[in-house]
């Protein structure tokens, strides 16, 4: 062989070993092009391109995803869109439809689950809790929680926990602002409000997180910071446009995944304190949620026992604090820049002393809450994992193991399914000629979500949240404080829907006539 042909066969070698990886990566890609051609539908697919998905319109979108998805689905013939994560490697569909959300929900139910996807992403946090639990398990967990919201529940509820904690810490710690004159984080308090009542109602304990006395509420605040950096951490686990980085992440235990583990250990301490605090006390007259789950539990072993009772409370411990605090926080905003509406709940409200009757009877009020849930459901987006390929009533193809989700937000902002004016906060909406509430379908109106798993606490969220703005817009005027921003609030967009920087607002008495 003589050196020029020797040459050409070493350079032959050296280009194909140096393009070998790229080719290697070039049939990849084509593999999974192809693979996802084959399992290509004729579904509506805006944003989509071949290999990454909808990711360049999710990384331009990301500070505004809520109302990007509305836009996407506003622009659906059906308002069912398909998605497509980078190389194919996640397939599902979201609808702000409300006959494809009832059959998800209702008709389609048992082929709708909550699955892996959801399981893997919440239960470091969750664990086996109603909220991620399937079948059996879910099942037990919420026949045993029915019995905490009968009417005579509610009853007790409003007369002892909810009453206590309005006339002995909210009032006296908004009377404290008005006297100061200074702002407070109205979120804030409105959490600490709802973690307290949840945690009495529920747990039989009294955390006393909105003391007076702001210097006694230190004991709270790891909790409180690592319940809120768990959440935070988990809800992005759904929005990351490639899983594997943040399952990489925890498996080696770094960046966020760490902060992850350092939170969740805390709030498994702060679980065990109040489980270790009720088993001494515990027998079968207790009424309490705990209570129930520990006697229902009593031949299991000690410590799958209290493991499942951490998740019981951690599940409605998220439950309670943070979605009527969310609800309760975009009433005041939106009560604030539609004062023809305070007006007209300060007229219903009248005089004396508010019994459980009383707060059934204030349909302008209750319209008013239930507006503030159609434009701001505490949980904005909920997700299914689709269990056999199955075609939706809009003609949309779904195939096994794609995700299912949809959005209350965006159903909330759909023209087509609540008029010209979905934009607009028109609690008459809800009202009849007569001036009576009148409710629309679950489906149409899923902030409780809607078939076998509706939300078990609708009535108590809504007698709470009542009893709360009853009892507040007696007294005092709240006044957003105004930072040189127009328009609404950002969102915080988490598992729940939270104001971005908190709520500032200034406490002024009201002045009666």
């Amino acid at each position: 062989m003589d050196s020029t042909t020797s040459h050409l066969v070493n350079l032959t070698n050296s280009t194909f070993i140096t393009t070998l990886p790229f080719l290697l990566l070039l049939l990849l890609i084509s593999f999974l092009f192809l693979h996802s051609r084959q399992r290509s539908t004729s579904n509506y697919c805006p944003a989509t391109f071949p290999i990454i998905g909808n990711l360049i319109g999710f990384i331009s979108n990301r500070h505004r995803f809520l109302d990007w998805a509305t836009d996407l689905l506003s622009s659906s013939p059906t308002h069912t869109i398909q998605i497509s994560s980078p190389l194919g490697l996640n397939h599902g569909i979201c609808t702000a439809n409300p006959t494809v959300v009832d059959h998800l929900l209702r008709t389609n139910f048992s082929n709708y689950i909550k699955g892996q996807r959801f399981n893997s992403v919440l239960s470091d946090l969750l664990g086996h809790g109603i909220f991620v639990a399937d079948d059996a398990l879910w099942a037990f967990q919420r026949k045993i929680s029915s019995h905490e919201f009968t009417t005579r529940s509610l009853k007790t509820f409003i007369s002892h926990s909810v009453q206590f904690e309005i006339h002995n810490r909210l009032l006296p710690r908004l009377t404290a602002a008005a006297d100061s004159g200074k702002p407070l984080d109205l979120q804030d308090i409105l959490r600490r409000f709802a973690f307290d009542n949840i945690c009495r109602v529920a747990f039989g304990t009294d955390p006393a997180a909105l003391r007076a006395d702001e210097q006694q509420q230190e004991e709270q605040e790891p909790f409180f910071s690592a319940f809120d950096e768990a959440v935070e951490i988990s809800a992005k686990r759904f929005f990351h446009p490639v899983p594997w980085i943040w399952k990489a992440k925890r498996s080696l235990n770094v960046g966020s995944e760490q902060r992850l583990h350092r939170a969740i250990r805390v709030i498994d301490e702060y679980a065990m304190k109040i489980i270790d605090g009720r088993q001494e006390e515990v027998d079968d007259e207790k009424q309490d949620l705990l209570s129930r789950f520990t006697v229902a539990l009593k031949d299991t072993e000690q410590k799958e026992k209290k493991k499942f009772l951490r998740d019981i409370v951690i599940s409605f411990i998220l439950a309670g604090k943070d979605t009527t605090s969310s609800a309760l926080t975009w009433f005041f905003w939106l009560l604030s820049i539609n004062r023809h509406c305070e007006k007209k709940i300060l007229a219903e409200l009248g005089g004396g002393q508010l019994e459980f009757d009383d707060l059934k009877v204030m349909h302008y009020l209750h319209a008013s809450i239930s507006e503030t849930l159609r434009l701001y459901p505490p949980v904005p987006i909920d997700s299914r994992l689709t269990v056999k390929d199955d075609v939706l009533p809009d003609g949309t193809e779904v195939r096994a193991g794609w995700f299912a989700d949809y959005s209350a937000y965006a159903m909330g902002r759909m023209e087509r399914v609540w008029g010209r004016d979905c934009g607009e906060f028109v609690p008459e909406r809800w009202l009849n000629e007569k001036g009576e509430f009148v409710g629309v379908e679950t489906v149409k109106f899923p902030a409780f979500h809607a078939g076998p798993r509706t939300c078990l606490g609708r009535e108590m969220a809504y007698v709470q949240m009542k009893s709360v703005v009853a009892s507040v817009m007696r007294e005092f005027e709240v006044e957003p404080v105004v930072d040189g921003k127009k328009g609404a609030p950002e969102i915080e967009f988490s598992l729940t829907l939270r104001m971005k920087g908190g709520f500032p607002v200034r406490i002024k008495r009201r002045v009666s006539g």
